[in-house]
């Protein structure tokens, strides 16, 4: 890939106006003219201001995606524009300088593009797709960057390269959604769910699974944050939940298991990890489980259905088809 010479992504709402004007724009009418404003910090500082309710990492996406457009962009760069309307990448050079359009109705921030090419999305690999499928508005194309030059500069309409050959992005992207997914649900529990009210989602949880299972009361000195049973009958099972970001240590585990008694079993959760000590603790003690963040999250999305409507509400998640890759048979 031509090193001087950037591949860019961007969405929009508004396709006649990219196709019939031959712009690339975004929003942001409050920002005003960006040709007013100076560095980056100058961006931040704008959008702070018209935009106050604006959380802090809010602020620096959409001023870090304002600067780009206006000021990293320069006139030779590539575009990949993903049509929602009909289902197809636009591949277009940009043409001129960043501009500031107050009559148009929504996209005011514009830049002058020469669209060259139109493919249909089945022409690009399926890791390509998924990284122009970015939630930003306008982002860098990076990982396939290489993959929509070829397309762009190649003579001729680019044929379905699914045709040919096997599509290898496809367990890439697929494990790739699997992880945003997981990451997205440890952060939304950190970020909603702590102390007492991840002991309640733990506790909903064990229920979905089938346990019947009793809070104890906030401020006890027992260490024992959830009695759970399978069924009418022992063994009990006696839950610790810590929400800290930090791993979990031996001398903690240790306290739940002075807590138990004789023919009990007692269950760990975190959403960190383990240190290398309690690791081995638990490996030696065979009647408390530990359970890490990853391993909770893999529990939440195998029960997720059956979760309180309230931690659904906070975990708002989709069931949708991914594609995997083609299992073959090979060789013992």
């Amino acid at each position: 890939m031509n090193e001087e010479k950037k591949v860019w992504g961007i969405h929009t709402l508004d396709d006649a106006l990219f196709m019939r004007d031959e712009v690339i724009a975004i929003g942001w009418r409050e920002m005003g003219d960006l040709n007013e404003l100076g560095d980056r910090t100058a961006f931040k500082e704008k959008y702070a201001r018209v935009y106050p309710h604006a959380t802090k990492q809010g602020i620096a996406n959409s001023a870090g995606m304002l600067y780009r457009f206006a000021r990293e962009v320069q006139i030779g760069d590539y575009i990949v524009y993903p049509s929602k309307q009909d289902r197809t990448i636009n591949l277009g050079i940009v043409e001129g300088e960043y501009f500031y359009c107050p009559e148009a109705r929504n996209y005011v921030q514009q830049r002058k593009v020469k669209w060259e090419k139109k493919f249909p999305r089945t022409a690009f690999s399926q890791g390509a797709l998924y990284e122009i499928g970015s939630a930003m508005t306008f982002f860098m194309v990076k990982n396939y960057a290489d993959e929509f030059l070829d397309a762009l500069l190649s003579r001729g309409r680019k044929s379905n390269i699914m045709e040919a050959e096997e599509d290898e992005s496809v367990a890439a992207t697929a494990e790739d959604i699997i992880e945003s997914t997981k990451d997205f649900i440890i952060k939304e529990l950190s970020r909603n769910l702590k102390g007492y009210d991840l002991e309640g989602f733990v506790a909903d949880l064990l229920q979905a699974m089938g346990y019947r299972t009793a809070l104890s009361p906030h401020g006890g000195d027992s260490g024992i944050d959830i009695t759970a049973y399978k069924d009418e009958l022992p063994p009990r099972i006696l839950v610790q939940v810590k929400s800290q970001d930090g791993d979990i240590k031996e001398t903690t585990i240790q306290s739940l298991k002075g807590a138990m008694r004789e023919g009990d079993y007692g269950l760990f959760v975190t959403l960190s990890n383990y240190t290398k000590n309690a690791r081995a603790y638990l490996n030696n003690t065979p009647i408390i489980r530990g359970i890490n963040g990853t391993e909770l999250v893999d529990l939440i999305l195998k029960y997720y259905d059956k979760l309180d409507e309230k931690y659904r509400k906070i975990i708002p998640l989709k069931m949708v088809y991914i594609p995997i890759a083609k299992e073959t048979d090979g060789e013992e």
